[in-house]
């Protein structure tokens, strides 16, 4: 988006001005008239989950963000929205009151309804006499409609201390419908003495809600993240570093160091936490250590995207974790990441779906890697090649139910990978039922390389892989009825501000055919 010009500030201003909306709607002791000790909106401003008639528009008040509270006085507060057909505010279609509440860190999530399809607005918040930045965001195609093309990013791993989020600063110019965000938004560890590290937050280990909003604030406000949300709708999941590295449902990486119940309580602060900074719906709303994440969102009939949680109700990592060679355990039914609820929901949704694509937008690699040289087998017990037995399922499923055109999306990682999901992978020659595209990481590992020391083994190893690339960035998918293209968009270096962005490779995927063509 272009900076905001200060004609258009001064007529979204008047606009706010002239719709008078510090309405009557707000009830009970809720500040109408706040008094900020600084500029509120530092946070910036947020869409997502869109529908054909509406999205979430997401802020939050917050002066001194890095402090407990944010800077605010611990009282409700009226904040004033408006959503409108232009820049300049002047055609305004929607608007309304909400309350940030203390208890959400005076976040505002507002679920706009009755807007029209497949089209663009701005929109803008209003807190007192302060006037937020505005944002643009869009609606989904009609239910029925197919819709000519998508154009979406998908990113993840945005480690703060490890380098600028440059690629961001890129993602925000391109010409986008959505971003897909698939976890580690934050990460909870202190800064430690990384010697990659480009910059400091300056905080120790995360542990409480109030540690937790403060990481956020940390993130968010980096101008760069805060333009590609303003860019376009986000569609958001988790992974481990939101709440802690490694975890698996209620079990922390070192359960010997910290008991179920205190690390439930650890994880009740991370989801609250990470719904008072994402434009989520109600329904996402934590109660506790409990969240309902996992949902689904179409782009008409064109994508449909199945939105996961793999980690609130994975089962702990087999055999220690790390890597491992194969192991009769690793088939054991009771081993899963989405767990019976969230696995039938996928099921049932791939099978009834009536769209020409359909993108698992996801955490962990799916395809099952050997990372070890000559005879020797490593599989990653925190992927999906852990749960074997729940990978195969997902595999058959795709396989037995003809599912039409699947497209798996993944991050974690942190390194480019392109693959074909075949049907059985102790049968290297079996056909492709699926094709797997993995995001490298925003900023985490620091700078990257074109080419990894490891990269000639996993091609030898894994005949499946067609690219495998370790620079950082996100990817960029155009997708129409017949194809499907992605563009891996990298940057040589995070360790510094203003490196240039590369397309380092591109795929086509013709629909009907799970098969990686390089263009």
């Amino acid at each position: 988006m272009a900076p905001l010009s200060r004609r258009s500030f001064l007529i979204g201003s008047a606009s706010f001005a002239a719709a008078a909306m510090l309405s009557n709607r707000a009830r009970g002791a809720v500040a109408r008239t706040p008094a900020f000790s600084a500029y509120p909106f530092s946070l910036g401003v947020a869409s997502g989950d869109p529908l054909p008639d509406g999205v979430v528009l997401w802020t939050r008040l917050a002066p001194k963000p890095r402090e407990n509270g944010g800077g605010m006085v611990p009282e409700p507060v009226e904040v004033s929205w408006q959503v409108a057909e232009d820049e300049g505010m002047s055609r305004v279609v929607q608007r309304g009151v909400a309350t940030a509440n203390p208890a959400w860190a005076h976040s505002v999530h507002v679920e706009v309804g009755g807007l029209r399809p497949e089209r663009w607005y701005w929109y803008q918040f209003k807190a007192g006499t302060e006037v937020s930045p505005k944002g643009r965001t869009r609606t989904m195609p009609p239910a029925g409609a197919l819709a000519s093309r998508l154009r979406f990013a998908f990113a993840s791993c945005q480690k703060y201390e490890m380098g600028y989020y440059t690629a961001f600063e890129h993602m925000a110019r391109e010409d986008l419908d959505l971003v897909v965000h698939l976890g580690d938004y934050i990460y909870e560890k202190d800064d430690g003495a990384g010697a990659v590290d480009a910059r400091k937050h300056g905080t120790p280990e995360i542990f409480t809600v109030d540690d937790y909003r403060a990481r956020y604030a940390v993130y968010k406000s980096d101008p760069a993240l805060q333009a590609a949300h303003a860019m376009a709708p986000w569609i958001v999941t988790w992974d481990d570093h939101e709440v802690s590295n490694d975890y698996a449902g209620d079990s922390p990486e070192h359960p010997e160091k910290i008991s179920k119940a205190d690390f439930l309580r650890r994880r009740a602060a991370g989801y609250q936490a990470y719904f008072e900074h994402m434009p989520l719906r109600r329904a996402a709303q934590p109660s506790g250590p409990d969240a309902l994440l996992y949902r689904r969102l179409n782009f008409g009939r064109l994508a449909s995207f199945h939105v996961l949680d793999t980690r609130q109700f994975r089962t702990k990592q087999p055999l220690g974790g790390g890597l491992k060679p194969a192991d009769p355990v690793l088939l054991d039914p009771k081993g899963t990441l989405m767990g019976d609820r969230q696995r039938e929901w996928l099921f049932d949704g791939l099978a009834q779906s009536p769209a020409r694509w359909n993108p698992i937008a996801q955490q962990v690699i799916l395809a099952r890697v050997d990372r070890i040289a000559g005879p020797e087998i490593g599989y990653s017990m925190d992927k999906w090649s852990g749960y074997e037995f729940e990978r195969r399922r997902l595999l058959r499923h795709l396989d037995a139910r003809k599912i039409v055109n699947p497209v798996v999306l993944a991050g974690d990682i942190h390194c480019n990978w392109a693959n074909e999901l075949i049907a059985d992978f102790d049968d290297l020659d079996a056909r492709s039922v699926g094709v797997e595209f993995v995001g490298t990481s925003i900023t985490s590992k620091g700078d990257g390389k074109e080419e990894k020391e490891t990269a000639a083994v996993v091609r030898a190893e894994n005949p499946f892989v067609k690219f495998y690339n370790d620079e950082r960035g996100y990817v960029r998918c155009e997708v129409t009825p017949q194809t499907w293209r992605t563009d891996y968009r990298t940057v040589p270096y995070v360790s510094r501000p203003g490196a240039p962005l590369n397309t380092r490779a591109s795929f086509v995927v013709e629909s009907g055919r799970s098969v990686l063509n390089r263009a």
